[in-house]
């Protein structure tokens, strides 16, 4: 058998795996690129705009379903243990806290950031980010709390955190539609471990598409008007929400030197960028915070994808995480 292994000409993939995050991060940067200065590209109908513009929905819906596959009767207790500090440190705690700041601030907000933009921006998290991240520094107890995206993307938490003044209908059935690919795919795994094995690279696949096609509808123009308040979120938030999760993993998981993972959950969904017209035809007193909430979650979007997997990764090479290996091979 022979040894010879090509060599790429440009080393793309490598390249792009040097950065953390890199393969949700570079891909969303280029849709972004794509669809801000050659929009027209990704009209051309068929398969082109199915693929780079359209494929986002159903491909994060596979990797739900392929996630749900790794989590097995033998693992599932570390996963929903891991799961479960996510979504309280990334999702609840910060929201509750920008509710509670709402009652002194109003919907104004301050520094012409709104509320409903600081509250969409803790309220989710890029799983795209986060499998990138746990696929190379984490195991199968950090990729299964994908779980948490799964369930807090979109404007659901949103909805509900609002909701609490009445302002819109909670709707549950999105919350059982967010997770039925994963109770699925968690079903057939462990009917079936040969299927369990065969959907393991689905991560690696389909993470570089749907975060393209993500990034198509973040209209960096939107970022520039957004300017620096948005910026300034996107930071704030990333950092924060990522340090809740890190003390989650350090304090209640006891993850020691690998505590670091958790500024990884630190993001703001693509997703997030259409809540805030949501919210509006739900209440449309939220109306007039539409636009310039959009543009400051674009911002968001892109600043927290660049901001968490390095904070993530550079918290783990201090505390010495990098150096441990993960023993989970399932």
């Amino acid at each position: 058998m022979s040894n010879y292994e090509e060599k790429s000409v440009i080393p793309l993939y490598d390249g792009m795996n040097k950065i953390p995050g890199g393969p949700m991060v570079i891909p969303l940067i280029l849709g972004s690129i794509i669809g801000t200065f050659f929009p027209d590209f990704l009209n051309l109908g068929s398969f082109t705009t199915a693929l780079f513009k359209s494929s986002a929905g159903p491909l994060i819906a596979l990797l739900i379903f392929s996630t749900g596959m790794q989590i097995t009767v033998r693992n599932s207790g570390p996963v929903l243990a891991h799961t479960g500090v996510v979504l309280l440190c990334k999702t609840l705690i910060p929201a509750a806290l920008v509710t509670l700041l709402g009652f002194f601030i109003g919907n104004d907000g301050f520094w012409g950031i709104s509320l409903l933009a600081m509250l969409t921006v803790v309220a989710n998290s890029n799983g795209g980010i986060w499998l990138a991240f746990t696929g190379k520094y984490g195991d199968y107890r950090d990729r299964g709390a994908y779980i948490a995206s799964a369930v807090n993307d979109g404007p659901f938490f949103v909805l509900l955190f609002l909701g609490a003044s009445g302002l819109a209908d909670i709707p549950i059935s999105l919350m059982v539609a967010a997770v039925v690919p994963l109770l699925v795919g968690m079903v057939i795994g462990n009917l079936d471990p040969k299927w369990t094995n065969l959907m393991k690279p689905t991560g690696a696949i389909v993470i570089p598409f749907f975060a393209f096609a993500l990034g198509t509808g973040i209209n960096l123009h939107s970022i520039v008007t957004g300017g620096f308040t948005g910026i300034i979120l996107g930071i704030l938030a990333s950092l924060f929400t990522g340090f809740l999760v890190f003390i989650g993993y350090k304090s209640i998981l006891k993850r020691g030197n690998q505590s670091g993972i958790g500024f990884a959950a630190g993001s703001t969904a693509g997703n997030a960028i259409i809540t805030p017209e949501i919210v509006a035809q739900a209440d449309a007193s939220f109306t007039p915070y539409v636009q310039t909430a959009t543009a400051q979650i674009a911002a968001s979007v892109l600043v927290s994808a660049i901001l968490a997997p390095l904070v993530a990764a550079w918290v783990l090479k201090r505390q010495g995480g990098l150096d441990t290996q993960q023993g989970d091979s399932q």
